[in-house]
């Protein structure tokens, strides 16, 4: 399973649904999570990727896409 993949699982996880949505569309703007969600979706990113993320991190647009959360856990590796 390659990253895209499990992020596309813990996204759904979040969100209750199949993630459908484009690697570039906004998770945010399509409605998939809202910011409540983003903290929760960060615990499992973190859980599943073996990362820390810090609380400076936790920006909607920082995270915003399946695209930007996999560029975004590259960096942390």
């Amino acid at each position: 399973m390659d990253m895209q993949e499990r992020i596309r699982g813990i996204i759904a996880k979040i969100a209750k649904r199949e993630v459908t949505i484009g690697p570039d569309e906004s998770l945010f703007d399509s409605g998939v999570l809202d910011s409540f969600a983003l903290i929760d979706m960060v615990g499992l990113m973190e859980h599943e990727f073996q990362v820390k993320i810090p609380d400076s991190d936790l920006n909607p647009r920082k995270l915003s896409s399946i695209s930007r959360i996999e560029s975004y856990l590259e960096t942390l590796k």
